[in-house]
């Protein structure tokens, strides 16, 4: 039996949603042309994962009011503790559930005409720049059924442009809280690091709320001009009851650019996360670390590939998992070399802890080679804790419990060490540690 699939909303009412934000005609046009596509278009069959009876496409409200904040002292204590309170002159947004609740832009920021606002005013006061972006190339509207809602219903994210020759120094920082029960969030975010610059972002999505039913479609597309690098680091962190589809794609365009990621994914609800990163470019690079800690009853599917197009390209995938109670998690890692990608490099890593006997892992590692003059590597595993690391620090005095924990801490640490902002970095192990308590 599957899960109906009715979507919760009409064309009349994703209208007057885009008339409410003062939308222009492309952007109007675009979601009631999904909207109408979304009726039609079947749901992602992710590998080994039959989400059928998922809930993904029907909701309550597609919209909650909240407030914004007056000031960074404002926010709650789990959402303080990510952010550098103490620099004020910092580039950081804010979103309360789909509001636009706090924005700030560093003096460096604005000196060198970077672009970093929410989703809504970059639609409506850079259109022509985002319209160039948006679901055009990275993520396609008629992919499937969630894409298509996706872009039907977008209802928070953010925007951010480098321009040409502009490298940031400062990392750029969005966090996107939960606080409100009934919250569906539709979020897109795109950066774009213009030629010759260079930007990291990072983003939190985090819960204070504990619905017994949430979605999040999130969406994020990531592009890179010629010599240009964009290193993108986010920790998601939303609540038991929150049912995620999280797509983020990478595309460098330019050459010799390059994108590198540091995912930190430990919902505590179902998962189905795609990871894609295309190297288009001649001599263009690709970076993909990611740890997940899967817990309680929870089902997730994560996908992690990287596609070389470009000649000289390089792709790296390193994904480790730590597995407890009945929590069931496939790792998919895909390294692709098209035909005319010679002297091109795909390697990529996937290792899976599993903490109990119920636990289950799967780490599937996948070459898909069309050129001969490449090289391209893989290895995988599905084990337990090391029992020869646990004997090794119990027999210097170290309890078996805070043995594990350190054995589990420095199996992640390749992706934790990669965050850049100190205080995403400190939320990431805070987590790690109560979820493998």
């Amino acid at each position: 039996m599957t899960l109906e699939t009715k979507l919760s909303v009409d064309q009349d009412y994703v209208k007057s949603f885009s008339e409410k934000h003062q939308e222009p005609a492309w952007m109007s046009s675009l979601r009631l042309q999904a909207l109408e596509k979304a009726e039609d278009l079947p749901m992602p069959k992710p590998d080994k994962t039959n989400i059928s009876k998922w809930n993904l496409t029907n909701f309550k409200q597609h919209t909650v009011e909240s407030a914004p904040y007056g000031s960074l002292e404002e926010l709650p204590e789990e959402v303080k503790s990510l952010i550098d309170l103490e620099d004020t002159d910092k580039t950081v947004y804010i979103q309360r559930d789909q509001t636009p609740a706090y924005l700030s832009l560093s003096t460096e920021a604005k000196d060198k005409g970077v672009i970093f606002t929410d989703i809504h005013t970059a639609i409506r006061e850079h259109g022509e720049l985002v319209k160039k972006y948006f679901m055009t190339d990275a993520v396609k509207v008629d992919e499937h059924k969630l894409t298509a809602l996706h872009a039907a219903l977008v209802n928070g994210g953010a925007f951010l442009y480098v321009p040409k020759n502009v490298e940031l120094e400062a990392p750029i920082q969005a966090v996107y809280l939960h606080e409100h029960d009934e919250t569906t969030l539709f979020n897109h975010v795109i950066v774009v690091a213009d030629d010759h610059s260079a930007v990291t972002y990072v983003e939190n999505y985090i819960s204070t709320a504990k619905p017994e039913e949430a979605i999040f479609n999130i969406v994020s597309e990531v592009f890179t001009g010629a010599n240009a690098r964009i290193t993108y680091g986010a920790v998601d962190n939303l609540a038991e009851g929150v049912t995620v589809y999280v797509n983020r794609r990478g595309m460098a365009n330019g050459r010799d650019s390059k994108i590198e990621w540091a995912l930190g994914l430990m919902n505590d609800g179902d998962v189905v996360s795609e990871n894609i990163t295309k190297l288009m470019g001649d001599g263009t690079f690709g970076d993909t670390k990611s740890v997940v800690v899967g817990r309680g009853n929870q089902t997730e599917n994560f996908t992690t590939s990287i596609i070389h197009f470009g000649k000289n390209s390089e792709g790296y995938i390193l994904k480790h998992g730590v597995m407890k109670d009945q929590a069931s998690s496939i790792f998919n890692g895909i390294g692709k070399i098209e035909h005319g990608a010679t002297k091109s490099n795909a390697e990529q890593e996937s290792r899976v802890l599993m903490l109990s006997e119920k636990a289950r892992g799967d780490a599937n590692p996948i070459l898909l080679i069309d050129e001969d003059d490449v090289t391209a590597g893989h290895a995988a595993s599905v084990g337990r804790v090391d029992p020869i690391q646990l004997y090794y620090l119990m027999s210097r005095g170290i309890s078996k419990e805070e043995a594990e924990r350190l054995v589990i801490y420095g199996f992640l640490n390749p992706v934790v060490k990669e965050l850049p902002i100190e205080g995403v970095k400190k939320q990431l192990v805070s987590v790690i540690e109560r979820k493998v308590k």
